[in-house]
């Protein structure tokens, strides 16, 4: 039996199917794409489209990755309510209002499009990452599109949504999330890590990577920084500026990781080749 959450990520349509043997009118399962408001303190913050499901994660994911808030301490209460999380915070917070008065606008294709410059992820506190915290054989990492195909559920019933895994070095899967827009996706797992940080999985994630199922843009490779991240893959390709971002905070990032290959384009010392026997 599929979760709430798969349930009410996809509904049945009515479709006009053809191939080469004729057509026929037939039921087909797409994922939902709705608007999600996000609230702070009673005020609205950003509205972003989003596949229904981890919403709480999402906007905690989301808060987090944009550097509006640094601990989830700071979180009293998280309310969702249909298309809508609220949420309110222990204390004030001037820098959120400020925020709060101009908005953000997001769309399930992009994130945040004001974060538009590696220098402002300095100005939210992001650092670079550590040498030494995570290494992956490069056979086991090779494997690892297999795995979280494997382990989409929402996916199997659409065909059409993105999915963000979190591994440890040895290639085990130990959390994933799906949505239509990539960086939502992201959101959802670094949200789920934000929220849970009195357990294993925490933030920073140095000693895990983070694999997607689309291209690395941008705003990717800034959330697995902020995340504390050092290794981000992705199926698809890099933009030049996910690269130059990635080589900046001293990460390692990998593209077109499929049918057996990838490529490095930089931080490649995270990648090894153990000595045959």
């Amino acid at each position: 039996m599929k979760s709430d959450n798969v349930m009410s990520s996809f509904v049945s349509l009515p479709v006009f199917r053809s191939d080469s043997h004729g057509a026929a009118s037939v039921n087909d399962r797409v994922a939902v794409e709705e608007p999600l408001e996000i609230r702070v303190g009673g005020r609205n913050l950003a509205i972003t489209m989003r596949t229904p499901g981890h919403d709480a994660e999402l906007a905690a994911g989301f808060l987090f990755t944009e550097g509006l808030l640094k601990s989830a301490d700071k979180i009293r209460s998280i309310v969702e309510t249909g298309n809508q999380v609220s949420l309110e915070l222990t204390t004030p917070d001037d820098s959120l209002l400020e925020r709060q008065d101009r908005r953000f606008a997001t769309t399930s294709a992009c994130g945040v499009c004001g974060k538009s410059s590696i220098d402002s992820l300095y100005a939210t506190g992001c650092t670079a990452l550590p040498q030494g915290t995570f290494a992956i054989d490069a056979d086991i990492l090779r494997k690892l599109p297999a795995v979280l195909r494997t382990a989409q559920a929402v996916f199997d019933q659409t065909g059409g949504i993105h999915a963000a895994g979190l591994f440890d070095s040895q290639g085990k899967l130990e959390l994933i999330r799906e949505d239509v827009g990539r960086h939502n996706a992201v959101d959802k797992l670094i949200g789920a890590l934000f929220l849970r940080q009195s357990t294993s999985r925490r933030l920073p994630a140095l000693d895990r990577m983070l694999l997607v199922s689309g291209r690395a843009s941008f705003e990717l490779v800034q959330k697995a920084a902020m995340a504390g991240i050092p290794l981000l893959a992705a199926v698809g390709a890099p933009s030049s500026l996910a690269v130059e971002t990635a080589r900046r905070f001293g990460m390692t990032l990998a593209g077109f990781l499929r049918d057996d290959r990838f490529n490095v384009y930089c931080g490649p010392e995270r990648i090894y080749t153990p000595p045959r026997q």
